[in-house]
C-alpha cells in the first residue's frame, strides 16, 4: 500500500454514508458531479459516452472487475467532500494521525554480533503540525516518493538518517 492510498484511506474513515454501490449508482453519482456531461465521465473512465448512458439508465448492471474498480476508486476520490476536508482539518490542527509503516533498519554492532538489516515495524502518533505537512503534500500532488521522504524525516526525526535502508 502506498503512502497516498493510506492517507486516503485514514479520510475515508471520518465518511458518515457509505458509497454507492450498485454500479448504475456510482456512474449517476459521477455524472451529478460533472454537471450532467456523460462526455466528461467518458473521458475520465475511458469508456465511450453510449456505454456511460447505459449505466446510468441500468441498461448495464454488471461492469467487468477492472470497470468497478476504476468507478468505486473515482467515487471514493469524490465521495463527502466536505466530511474529507473536516477531516484533514481535524488531523491538521488538534487531532494528528497515527502512523502504522514497517522499515528496514541497518545497526552499526560490535565486532563478532550481526548488523544485518532488520525489519521494525513502527506506529506512531503524527502530532498536528506534522500531519499537516504530510497531508498538504499530498493535496499538492507530492509523489508518493516524495511524501515516504517527508514522513522519513518525521518519523526519524532526531535519528540520523542514514540508519535507514528501506521503508514499506
Amino acid at each position: 500500500m502506498t503512502i497516498d492510498a493510506a492517507l486516503h484511506g485514514a479520510l475515508q474513515g471520518a465518511f458518515t454514508r457509505p458509497i454507492p454501490k450498485s454500479a448504475g449508482a456510482q456512474v449517476r453519482y459521477l455524472v451529478k458531479q460533472h454537471h450532467g456531461s456523460t462526455k466528461a465521465v467518458a473521458q475520465l473512465l475511458g469508456f465511450s459516452q453510449r456505454t456511460i448512458e447505459r449505466y446510468v439508465r441500468d441498461q448495464i448492471r454488471k461492469p467487468r472487475a477492472d470497470l468497478a474498480e476504476k468507478m468505486a476508486a473515482e467515487v471514493r476520490r469524490r465521495w463527502q467532500p466536505q466530511v474529507r476536508a473536516k477531516a484533514r482539518k481535524a488531523a491538521a490542527t488538534s487531532d494528528g494521525l497515527t502512523v502504522d509503516v514497517h522499515c528496514r533498519f541497518r545497526f552499526t554492532a560490535p565486532v563478532g554480533s550481526s548488523d544485518d538489516p532488520r525489519m521494525r515495524h513502527l506506529t506512531l502518533a503524527l502530532p498536528p503540525h506534522h500531519a499537516a505537512r504530510l497531508l498538504d503534500a499530498q493535496e499538492h500532488g507530492a509523489t508518493d516518493r516524495q511524501l515516504q521522504a517527508s514522513l522519513l524525516m518525521v518519523v526519524l526525526g532526531p535519528l540520523d538518517a542514514g540508519i535507514l535502508l528501506q521503508c514499506c
